[in-house]
């Protein structure tokens, strides 16, 4: 039985693509890009670009078995992918080690006809390549291929590549993966076929749409290697089909980006796997995710009657009696920051903060408060705003906290120093009734806590992962959209 691995040893046994899209250049990428430990020992080596093959050589198949026995001599190996295997000596040959070896997970792609129509293997191999097939637990072939292996013509719809595909599974006891990639329409449909058992059915279908391509150039390859490395990892045909399928998928429409040849061109392998930003670069992603916010709290009537100072004193009560109550609940979070955060510098700012929202900024409020009867109460935007941090808090992603946390330190400084400057550029009247509240966000040590804050978000975002930076936009969305709902509450309670 296979031993699951979170990184699995997959060795490639296939030919070689100079242009880096095909065999095992684009095996060893496959395996990488689904988490594996790739290895490889050369059956050809071809001349060969995206536009087509021009030849073949393949070394003596000796060669071959000295290359495989070094690795199994010396590597466990987890999974084996088998590609192109030239003639029926080098068949033989892989046969024979397989025999020896039985690898746990084997997969063959059974490598006769390129996509660019061009033969890979001598018909007079054929029979060699038929008596490897049951050493196969997977057998990947496309449609011209899955054709030559039951003798048939080349299947014109789903519904006859299905059962060409049940009659492979029924003669060889392998699990078929039968491709619709080269049907016609916009479905581009998989399935798994298996006579043995060892599906949740006869047939699992995996359905798919066709991405709009040329760009697909060692797809055979690139989807076998991957399956033997997912299969690996998951131990669940139908579990690695789904991943595979969908990575794939993402592949294929990032080819583009690459920009490689002339002719049919690779797929793009590691689109999944963003650069990282440079330093201020996710900050102005931020900056820019807030730009809707931040305008929708310029024109709330609140902000308008804050800045003018016509706004009602219970609306103005009844924000900082749910700020107060916000604040106790934010410190926590901050804390938790503190405690999550990956550096000493990190730590320190967030337990700082901590100790400062109740400190300082709650000591306004309870002095405000002290003189009127304000009624504190939780409200319900408040209650969902804190409840939203404590469950991204509770993720236990430093990341994606610091953005959730992002909104408070800077819509408030944004929107205190605007309207700071508007209160300034009206001669800052005695009268006015929130003299203190505007001058309080925009003291200059809030707006370096500020620009310490955004600077670790930055520094986060860089460190992140691209499936962690779309957590830690989507937490800071979330926050800003609570920040607009925080500034409209006093409205909606009057």
């Amino acid at each position: 039985m296979a031993v699951l691995r979170d990184t699995p040893r997959v060795l490639s046994i296939a030919g070689s693509d100079p242009s880096g899209g095909a065999g095992v250049q684009a095996d060893l990428k496959s395996i990488a890009a689904l988490g594996g430990y790739g290895m490889a020992a050369i059956t050809a080596l071809t001349v060969q670009n995206t536009q087509g093959v021009q030849d073949v050589h393949v070394p003596p198949a000796d060669f071959l078995r000295r290359q495989l026995d070094a690795i199994s001599d010396d590597i466990s190996i987890d999974a084996v992918k088998i590609g192109m295997l030239g003639n029926a000596e080098v068949i033989g040959t892989v046969r024979t080690w397989l025999e020896q070896v039985r690898p746990a997970v084997v997969v063959l792609d059974p490598v006769m006809v390129a996509t660019s129509g061009d033969r890979l293997l001598k018909e007079s191999a054929e029979a060699a390549l038929r008596a490897l097939l049951p050493l196969a637990d997977l057998i990947t072939p496309n449609l011209a291929e899955l054709a030559i292996l039951v003798g048939e013509p080349q299947a014109k719809d789903w519904t006859g590549a299905l059962e060409q595909g049940t009659r492979l599974a029924a003669a060889t006891g392998a699990t078929i993966l039968v491709k619709g990639g080269h049907l016609d329409g916009d479905a581009c449909p998989d399935a798994l076929v298996n006579a043995g058992g060892l599906l949740s059915g006869p047939v699992v279908e995996v359905a798919g749409d066709r991405i709009a391509t040329r760009n697909s150039h060692g797809t055979g390859c690139s989807l076998s290697s991957a399956m033997a490395t997912a299969q690996a990892r998951l131990g669940d045909w139908e579990a690695s089909l789904r991943q595979v399928k969908s990575w794939l998928a993402g592949a294929l429409q990032a080819s583009g980006q690459l920009e490689v040849g002339s002719g049919n061109g690779p797929i793009h392998h590691f689109h999944h796997l963003q650069p990282a930003p440079a330093a201020g670069e996710f900050a102005a992603a931020l900056r820019q995710a807030a730009a809707a916010d931040l305008d929708a709290i310029y024109g709330l009537d609140f902000i308008r009657g804050l800045a003018a100072g016509t706004l009602a004193e219970d609306q103005f009560a009844y924000y900082l009696a749910q700020d107060a109550i916000y604040l106790n609940g934010y410190s926590r979070v901050l804390a938790r920051a503190s405690a999550l955060a990956p550096t000493e510098a990190a730590q320190l700012f967030w337990a700082r903060s901590a100790r400062q929202c109740l400190e300082v900024e709650s000591e306004l409020h309870r002095t405000w408060l002290s003189t009127r009867t304000v009624e504190h109460v939780l409200g319900p935007v408040t209650k969902s705003y804190v409840d939203h941090l404590l469950a991204v808090s509770a993720s236990g992603s430093y990341g994606v906290l610091v953005a959730a946390l992002l909104p408070c330190f800077w819509l408030y400084a944004e929107v205190g120093q605007t309207l700071h400057s508007q209160f300034l550029a009206a001669g800052a009247p005695a009268a006015h009734p929130y003299a203190e509240w505007l001058r309080t966000y925009a003291d200059e040590d809030f707006a370096q806590a500020t620009r310490e804050a955004l600077g670790w978000a930055d520094e986060a975002g860089r460190k992140a992962s691209g499936e962690e930076r779309e957590a830690m936009l989507e937490a800071f969305r979330h926050s800003c959209r609570f920040e607009v709902d925080f500034f409209d509450a006093p409205r909606l309670h009057a």
